[in-house]
This record gives structure tokens, sequence and C-alpha cells, in this order.
């Protein structure tokens, strides 16, 4: 008997992530692409942290190079 509930738990969760879909749900490539964008902002961020407590000239540059490489990213993104 739990078996029947399990399933029709599972047919009940993937019948609504359908109709959301269908009622203007976000779709899955606009949901990566979020995600990717999400990710280059978290990296942006993180390389500029480490780009004000850098010393090194070496460093820097790489890092510079690095957040040149980024913003090129996030721009073929768009918004």
């Amino acid at each position: 008997m739990a078996r029947g509930w399990e399933s029709k738990s599972v047919e009940s969760q993937i019948a609504d992530a359908a109709g959301e879909q269908r009622r203007g749900g976000m779709p899955a490539e606009e949901r990566q692409r979020r995600a990717r964008r999400r990710g280059l902002e978290l990296s942006r961020a993180r390389v500029l942290q480490e780009l004000e407590a850098t010393t090194s000239s070496i460093r820097r540059s790489a890092l510079e190079s690095a957040l040149a490489h980024l913003d090129s990213e996030l721009t073929k993104l768009g918004d």
C-alpha cells in the first residue's frame, strides 16, 4: 500500500512540474542561463577580492586577465 502512495506522490509532482511550465514557469534554458550568470558573478566577486588583496605583480596580471574574461562572458550572456 505504501508503494501506491509513493507512486501517486511522484506522479502528482511530475504533473505539477509540467503544469508549472505550461503556466509560464521558467524554461530550462532560462534557468541554466541564470545559473551560469550567477556563477560568473560570484567568480567575478572572488577575483575582485583577490585582486584587492594581492601584492604580487604576476598574480595581479593573472587576476586582471581572469576579470577581463569573466566580464566578456557576462557581456555575452546579456541581461
